[in-house]
C-alpha cells in the first residue's frame, strides 16, 4: 500500500511541479494530501499511511522537503522525476472510441543503432498498447494515439524526423486488417 501512495504522491508533485505550504503544524503532511487529493481520483484511506508514504519518498531521495521560516516547500528530486515519469509511460493507453473512423494509424520509426535502448523499449511499448508490426519500424494500430505517441517521442528524448505518425485510409493486406478488426471487435 505504501508503494501505491508513493506513486501517487509522486504523480502529483510530477504535474504540480512543485509546492509551498505555510503550515506549522506536525500533521501537515496528510492534511495536505488529503485537501488536493479530495476532488481527486486519488484517495488516502488514512492519514498514517500518507504520512509513511511521504517519509518513504524523502528518505528514498525522491522528494525534498525544505523549512523557511514558516514555509515548507516540498519538490521532487531529479530522481523523483524520472520516477514520476516512468509512471507516467507505464501508465500510458490507448482509449477504444465508441465509434471506429475506419482509419488506421502507422507509427514508422528510423532510431539508430546507437540508440538501441530507446529503441526496443519504444517497441516494447507500441506492443504493450496493442499496435501490430508490419515490419520491424512499421507498425499500425486502429485509434487515435497521436497524444500517446507524442508522449512516448517526448519521453525517449526523440524527435519528429525519428518517429512518423500516419494516417491511411486503406491497407492492402486484409489479413492484417482483418486480424485487427478481431480482436478490437471493429
Amino acid at each position: 500500500m505504501r508503494e501505491s501512495n508513493s506513486r501517487k504522491i509522486l504523480a502529483y508533485l510530477f504535474f504540480a511541479g512543485a509546492i509551498a505550504i505555510a503550515c506549522t503544524s506536525p500533521y501537515f503532511i496528510p492534511k495536505v494530501i488529503k485537501y488536493f487529493f479530495k476532488n481527486q481520483r486519488y484517495k488516502f484511506s488514512d492519514e498514517k499511511k500518507t504520512t509513511d508514504a511521504f517519509n518513504y519518498l524523502r528518505k528514498r531521495g525522491l522528494i525534498m522537503v525544505e523549512k523557511i521560516g514558516y514555509d515548507v516547500k516540498i519538490t521532487l528530486t531529479k530522481e523523483g522525476k524520472n520516477l514520476a515519469r516512468k509512471y507516467q509511460v507505464d501508465d500510458v493507453k490507448i482509449d477504444k472510441p465508441k465509434v471506429w473512423d475506419k482509419l488506421w494509424r502507422f507509427v514508422i520509426f528510423d532510431i539508430p543503432d546507437n540508440q538501441r535502448i530507446k529503441r526496443n523499449a519504444f517497441r516494447g511499448k507500441l506492443k504493450e498498447l496493442g499496435f501490430y508490426s508490419l515490419q520491424k519500424s512499421v507498425w499500425v494500430h486502429p485509434f487515435n494515439c497521436d497524444k500517446e505517441i507524442n508522449f512516448l517521442r517526448d519521453f525517449f528524448g526523440l524527435n519528429k524526423k525519428q518517429i512518423e505518425i500516419l494516417l491511411v485510409k486503406h491497407i492492402e493486406n486484409d489479413i492484417i486488417t482483418k486480424k485487427i478488426k478481431d480482436v478490437y471487435k471493429i
